[in-house]
């Protein structure tokens, strides 16, 4: 076995300088900690702001309830864990959310102290890369005020679609968005 060759215990993905992997309640801290923060929120369509109490609990608790069921749970997430190279534990989380016909939608933050730095791009990379659901096809929506989240949908090979709106929980309003696909044949 080579330096390379990293065996990753199973549901982990490597994805460069950090590991996509199941969430666990000890993640509940940091998620709230940087999901509360109101840019970060604004930049989703479900993350509330102000962050209620509890809301932090309740997400890491949906999405354990997801992995360890059958693999027949409406979506599946991850958390960008950044301790195995000096990075922090949770830098932010993405998701894959099950359509119909191998389809599913992409969807994922990162913490704003982590903006800028690539982080989203390496995640976006290696999920499509492990493609764990076995997709034919990947859509994405990003808010137009938005655009480094389009860069990082254009860096992955992801096509620009169509625009639409989508509701944001944080705005309390519809919002333009641009859609994205990325076919996998």
């Amino acid at each position: 076995m080579t330096l390379d060759m990293v065996v990753l215990p199973e549901g982990h993905i490597a994805a460069g300088r950090f590991t996509l992997r199941p969430a666990r309640r000890s993640d509940a801290g940091l998620i709230a900690f940087y999901s509360g923060d109101r840019r970060v929120a604004e930049g989703t369509q479900s993350i509330p702001h102000p962050l209620p109490p509890g809301a932090a609990e309740g997400f890491v608790a949906r999405a354990m309830a997801c992995q360890a069921g059958s693999g027949k749970a409406d979506e599946d997430i991850w958390v960008m864990d950044g301790s195995a190279s000096g990075l922090a534990e949770v830098l932010g989380v993405i998701g894959l959310k099950r359509m119909d016909r191998g389809q599913s939608e992409i969807a994922y933050w990162v913490a704003a102290a982590f903006w800028n730095t690539g982080l989203a791009s390496e995640a976006v990379r290696a999920l499509v890369a492990a493609n764990p659901q076995k997709n034919c096809t990947i859509f994405a929506e990003v808010f137009q005020d938005n655009p480094g989240s389009a860069r990082v949908l254009t860096n992955c090979g992801f096509e620009y679609l169509g625009d639409a709106e989508s509701f944001s929980v944080a705005r309390n309003a519809l919002v333009p968005t641009w859609t994205y696909i990325r076919k996998l044949d």
